[in-house]
Order: structure tokens, then sequence, then C-alpha cells
């Protein structure tokens, strides 16, 4: 029967294009099966896996209750509610477009301007980057990415436009900074194979990297995008989520400011409501383009993920109380700086470092030292030890599309101080008892070195052999109880 199914449905509904065969999606799954809860199952996985921003839903959840206006469901603001109700346009109300062109304004200091004329509402970000794959490129032409990058791209962006995503390979030696060698490298590598290169896609605050572009790379990147005649589509979903030195430098304000002779026709921004406020339920997501061709058609498509007009309304209201969203970014900012301290903090207490970051709602944790050997394979044996026994969903590199092992994302603004606490017990517990097996290892292998060389008369069977090398692998000094002898 579901082979009979499948061809009743499209190809593109059957094949894998989702992306969710990945165990970026299989440590969701998990958490799904066994979730923590504070009051009701304490020993469950905690969801580590989910970049949100739940620690400042009640500044908002606040304003709501001292601006019942803003709601067409209340006496005070009811008497908007047939104009809300029937609204058609496609383009949104006016009143929001126009509050987050302010509100962009405002998340980059007021260095740049947005015309609300060119803001295209999606269903979250993940319509605004399937609009603008649909846009772009035609099914085979490819976008470059720099890596590691955030795994649901090759959902987002190629599995409805049937473009595909290569990657720009960036390296810890570096702190994974983007160059123009390897832009070039990847450039040309994907031409010398045919394939038609249409856009270079950048995450600006980085996912999962925590960490902002240079100004000079932004110029870079531009420069690169006008020579080669690509396009450059940046996502800033987490533009108002920097709590650190260096501040956010948005694409616009290079296109506005640092070169005049960028194509900006070939400039779109990709934005969202889910990330900065942690309202990833309203499904608002922003293109924001500088090419009136692709506002044209953006705009066309906006009856396919339109959020409600209801939910415009209300953040048309909040976002143009221009006080309250400073008053909002700055202690936002204060509480992301705040728990990303404690965490990494509490990380390295064990020995666990993480990249630099100063941006987004997670770490780049580097537990490279832990792997059994530096492959692939080696890393995912880790993170079930992690998921299945550490009972925490982090997200392995190898997800995110990192060449090197042993990285890990790590998520810590999606729980309250209680939760993120058991969660670092859970790492602290875990690094000791790895230390502990450890010393016992060395310790038993130190005595047998005292002992003195043996003398093993072994039959010239090649059996026998192998047996006497096991001997001197280092995983034979495991415990049979050892994690990473049973992580499979």
């Amino acid at each position: 029967m579901a082979a009979y199914s499948g061809e009743l449905l499209s190809k593109i509904a059957t094949g894998d294009g989702h992306g969710e065969n990945s165990s970026y999606f299989d440590g969701w799954k998990a958490y799904d099966m066994n979730p923590f809860d504070l009051d009701h199952n304490r020993d469950g996985v905690i969801q580590m896996g989910l970049a949100e921003n739940q620690l400042s839903l009640d500044m908002i959840e606040e304003w709501s209750l001292n601006h019942p206006e803003a709601s067409i469901c209340t006496p005070q603001g009811a008497s908007q509610f047939r104009r809300i109700a029937n609204f058609q346009d496609y383009h949104g109300l006016p009143e929001f477009r126009k509050g987050m062109a302010k509100f962009m304004e405002q998340v980059r200091g007021g260095k740049v301007t947005f015309d609300p004329d060119r803001i295209v509402m999606c269903g979250g970000a993940t319509g605004a980057q399937d609009t603008l794959a649909f846009c772009l490129a035609d099914p085979g032409d490819a976008y470059l990415v720099p890596t590691p990058y955030y795994p649901a791209f090759d959902r987002d962006c190629c599995w409805r436009s049937g473009i595909k995503l290569l990657p720009i390979e960036c390296h810890s030696s570096n702190n994974f900074a983007l160059t123009r060698e390897a832009l070039v490298s990847a450039y040309d590598g994907a031409r010398s194979q045919g394939i038609r290169v249409k856009g270079i896609l950048i995450t600006n605050p980085s996912n999962p990297l925590g960490t902002v572009l240079s100004r000079g790379t932004l110029a870079m990147l531009a420069e690169f995008a006008t020579e080669r005649r690509v396009h450059l589509i940046c996502d800033e979903i987490y533009a108002g989520s920097v709590f650190a030195k260096p501040d956010f430098v948005s694409i616009a304000e290079v296109v506005e400011r640092d070169d005049p002779g960028c194509n900006r026709d070939l400039v779109h921004i990709a934005y969202s409501l889910s990330k900065d406020f942690g309202l990833p339920g309203f499904r608002v997501g922003i293109v924001y383009s500088y090419n009136d061709a692709v506002v044209a058609c953006a705009r066309k498509m906006s009856s396919f993920g339109l959020a409600s007009s209801q939910t415009q309304f209300f953040l048309a209201r909040m976002l143009s109380d221009h006080e309250f969203m400073a008053r909002f970014l700055a202690e936002s900012a204060r509480r992301l700086a705040a728990r990303h301290e404690r965490f990494t903090s509490g990380l390295r207490e064990v020995g666990i470092g993480c990249l630099d970051g100063n941006a987004g709602l997670f770490s780049w944790m580097d537990l490279r030292g832990m792997l059994r050997e530096k492959t692939p394979e080696a890393e995912l044996e880790l993170w079930r030890v992690i998921v299945h026994e550490m009972k925490l969903n982090v997200s392995p590199g190898t997800s995110f599309h990192c060449d090197e092992p042993g990285w890990f994302r790590v998520c810590h603004a999606n729980m309250d101080d209680e939760t993120m606490e058991i969660a670092l017990a859970r790492i602290h517990d875990f690094v000791r008892r790895q230390q502990k097996q450890q010393q016992k290892a060395k310790a038993k292998a130190k005595r047998w070195a005292a002992r003195g060389p043996l003398h093993l008369s072994l039959p010239r069977g090649g059996g026998a052999a192998a047996s006497y090398l096991a001997l001197s692998s280092p995983l034979a000094l495991m415990s049979p109880h050892s994690p990473m002898v049973h992580a499979s």
C-alpha cells in the first residue's frame, strides 16, 4: 500500500529533500519521545538543540497586558475588528511594514534606513529563504554557503526549488573565518563541475558559531557578488541578539554607506521575529530586497505564507513603541550575555572550551578532545552518548556540514536557570566519570609496564597474533562499561 501511495505523490514529496534524515533532527526526535520537565520528568532529555530565546518573553507578556488595544479581541481594540478580519492585501498591513522597517533600523543603531515598500512578508525565516530561492535560482543552480551552516538550510532553500548548497570550507585554525581564498576556491570548483552559481548565502550573526562578520568581510562579499554577478543573500535573523563587542554590521550598512559601487540588485536580506523576540509561533518572516523585480515576484508569493492580519496588527503596535523596543533590546542583550557567560564558564570548570562568541542563542562547543578518533563516525558515537546517556539534545557539527569532527552546537537560551544548571550538572558528572575511567586505564597500563617486558610464546597462526596486537590498542584498555564502547 505504501509503495502504491508513493506512486500517487510527486517526486519532490517522496524524495529526501526535506533534509530531516540528519542527526540534527534525530536529536529532536529523542527529545520528543522523552522530554525533560522540571515538575514531572526530571530524568528526561533536555532540549538544547532548539535555538529559541525564552529569556525575555516576560517583557513582551507585560507589554501585551499593558496594551490591550493591540488586540482586536479586547474591548479596547474591538473597533478595529472588521477592518483587520477582512484585510486581504498580500503586501501586509501598511502599519506593520512601517513598524518593521523602523525596528530593523533600531536594531542596527539607526545607521541605515529601510523602505517599508521593500518589505515582503513570508511564513517565518523558512518561508523567506524558500521565497528567495524560488525568485533567484533554477533547479540545478547552486548557492555557496560558508561552513558550518544551519542544517535546515538544506530544506529551506533546496527542497521545493531544486537548487544545491555547496560549501565554502572554513576551519577552526582561524576561528572559522570566511576568506576570499576559500570563496574563490568554492566558486571555481563549482564552475569546473559545470554548476551555475547563482548566489552566496550567509548567516550574520552566524548560526552555529555565534559570531558576527566583520565589515571588511561583508565588503569583500559584496565586491565578489558584483564582480561575478551572483546574488548575496544575508540571513540576519540574529541581528538583535548581539550581546557583546564587536558590534553587528548589516549588509545594508555596507550597501548604503561603505560600497557605492556594489550592485544593489544582487543584495537581499532575510529576517524574522522568531529569534530576537522568541516568537516563532507568530510565523513572521521578512524578505527585504534592493531588487525591484525580486520584490514584485516575492509579493506575488506572499499569499502562500502570509502571517495573519491579527498578528500583524499586534506587532505593528509593539514595534512602533520605540521606547519599549529600546528597553527590550538592551535588557535582552544583558540577559543573553549573562546566560552565555554562566553556561560557558560552567563548561570551563570541567575543561570544555567554546568558540569565543558574542551573538545568538547558543555556543559552539569544542569536544574534539573527547573523541575516540578524529572522524565523523566517532563524533556521532559521542553524540549518541550525550543524547541517550547524558540526555541532552545537542547538535553535532557534522549536521552543520563542519568538516572538522568534535564540534557541537549547544543552545542555552531556551530554558530557565534551574534547567540550565541541571544540564551543566549532567555535563560535569559525565566528564568527571570519563576522567576517572581514563585515570584507571592509565594506572593499569602503568602497572603492566612496571612488570617489565613480557615474553610470550605465540603460535604462528594469524588469530593468535591478532589477539596479541589487540592488547596494544587504546580501546582494549577501556572499560567494557565505557559509553564509548556502547555508543552504537
